[in-house]
């Protein structure tokens, strides 16, 4: 694995700045009869590369860049996935809880200077003068880096790009009112051209499937307007209804079909997850998967894993955190299935629209439908999505629960099930175990995406996950909690300390594993 090649973001700003504050950059390097910068921007092809790597760079699509980016670490620690790979033998990893800093720094330095650097760009060339462009790159920027603040918790944010020897962390609370204002702005701009009946500018830029259709890039926005609203529900209530309420009372709404889907579409694209698991073997089924779908006899499950090559017609998985020797031991069991194999990366479901609705509906809020019947409907549309039938009966099933899970390979790992609902509604129920209900089918539905899968495991507790064997933490996060967050990066430390030192201060507790997020309090959910 290839690390350290990535500039600490107070360098990379630099030295964007001062490139394009270099007062004679233009006459230095335009070409008299080439191309010239007004030629470019008649067909807005000065925004189209930046947008193309904001696109891509959401979901890394490296293999081995995604690997470090998300897929040894919330994949991971969502529940979703477990590696059968022993990295780093006895001492553990982070599927030990044992963090690898080395393989942590790439959640970081692949979204800024991806993501940040390129919505810089467009904000640059765009902003007052095609508004509809800077206005798309806001949602996109909200949706790659909210998940960055959902990892570290105080970001660099709203001083990005500034060259001063600093840059300041905004607190994850500013993160969030800034990403609430920037939405306002996109949805505001977006709605009025839509309105004003203007023909879209964005079509040959776009490579989410809405061919550049702002109206659907607006219930996009609103929807995750929503996702956002219901993170913060712990710790401010009241905002957190106002801003879901907005969401769904806007003229256009929120997604609600399958053709809603926010996504990237990149031509002969080939699943970072595919070629993790299928090549490199370095990924498997997990054991809470194993537990919660085959209890279920969930339809879904010849769609998201392959049958164990070990145990033929099985669905097998792997326990996080158990003691592995080697990777042979358990390469048999189940690969990653179809699921995978589209050239797609999905940014965000209808399905798990409607799941927060219901949980929005649970609530009291005006969510445009009953908490029963948004939660029907999204594992409907779930079902739909992958074309599994069989959603009805699946509805109505108030029986079937989670299974123990039974290690084939050794039963010292062994665990009896611990999220023990059934998928059935069950009006009579308290809102706790509705909730858990509600979590568990979005955990379903939301695979592979285990970013959001495990921002929702810290914010609600939901699905029950089994615990890691062996801990190699230090002490440093609990095995009853799990991991709440990832340590700053080291490239941070070493080139942007004072900044560093503002985002510790606004922590609020110490820089490991262990402490938690502003909106991840420890009360109740009701």
């Amino acid at each position: 694995m290839i690390l350290n090649k990535i500039k600490t973001t107070a360098i990379c700003a630099s030295l964007l700045a001062a490139v394009s504050c270099t007062s004679d950059f233009n006459e230095i390097n335009t070409n008299p009869t080439g191309i010239t910068a007004k030629d470019l921007e008649q067909d807005f092809n000065h925004v189209k590369v930046p947008f193309a790597t904001v696109f891509t760079g959401i979901f890394n699509t490296t293999h081995w860049k995604y690997q470090l980016q998300q897929n040894l670490n919330a994949d991971i620690w969502s529940g979703y996935m477990a590696t059968p790979t022993p990295f780093k033998g006895a001492a553990g990893d982070n599927s030990n809880y044992n963090y690898v800093d080395g393989w942590n720094g790439f959640i970081w330095s692949l979204p800024y200077t991806d993501v940040m650097a390129n919505t810089l760009k467009i904000e640059q060339r765009t902003k007052g003068k095609y508004d509809q462009f800077y206005a798309i790159s806001l949602i996109l920027k909200v949706e790659g880096m909210h998940r960055v603040t959902d990892v570290f918790g105080p970001i660099v944010y709203s001083q990005f790009g500034t060259t001063d020897a600093t840059i300041p962390y905004d607190s994850q609370e500013e993160v969030y009112t800034k990403m609430f204002s920037e939405l306002d702005f996109a949805v505001t701009e977006l709605t009025k051209r839509v309105n004003a009946g203007e023909a879209s500018t964005f079509v040959s830029t776009d490579m989410s499937g809405y061919a550049g259709d702002y109206k659907q890039w607006v219930k996009y926005a609103n929807s995750l307007r929503l996702r956002l609203a219901m993170r913060i529900v712990k710790i401010k209530p009241a905002l957190a209804k106002t801003e879901a309420e907005k969401a769904i009372s806007h003229p256009f709404g929120v997604m609600t079909t399958n053709a809603d889907i926010a996504k990237v579409i990149i031509p002969n694209y080939i699943d970072p997850i595919l070629t993790i698991s299928s090549s490199w073997g370095d990924i498997r089924m997990s054991a809470d998967m194993e537990s919660i779908m085959n209890g279920y006899s969930d339809p879904r499950l010849a769609k998201y894993f392959k049958e164990s090559a070990d145990f033929p017609g099985e669905y097998r998985g792997v326990r996080t955190g158990i003691n592995m020797i080697a990777k042979s031991d358990r390469t048999g069991m189940s690969e990653i299935g179809s699921i995978v194999g589209s050239n797609e990366n999905v940014l965000m479901t209808t399905a798990e629209v409607y799941f927060l609705r219901s949980e929005g509906a649970l609530r009291g809020w005006n969510m445009g439908g009953t908490a029963q019947a948004l939660y029907e409907a999204g594992i409907t549309t779930s079902f739909t999505q992958h074309g599994a039938s069989g959603a009805s009966s699946y509805i109505a099933d108030n029986v079937s629960m989670a299974k123990d899970f039974v290690d084939v390979k050794d039963a010292a790992n062994n665990g009896a099930a611990v999220n023990k609902v059934t998928v059935a509604w069950d009006a009579a129920a308290g809102n706790e175990v509705k909730l858990q209900k509600i979590i568990t089918q979005k955990w379903i539905a939301n695979f592979p995406e285990g970013q959001e899968a495990w921002s929702e495991y810290r914010r609600t507790g939901y699905p029950k996950l089994l615990r890691v064997l062996h801990n190699t933490s230090g002490g440093t996060i609990t095995t009853e909690f799990g991991p709440r967050r990832v340590n700053f990066v080291q490239t941070e430390k070493d080139g942007n300390p004072g900044g560093v030192a503002t985002g510790l201060a606004k922590l609020g507790g110490p820089d490991n594993g262990g402490t938690r997020l502003w909106w991840d309090t420890t009360g109740a959910n009701f």
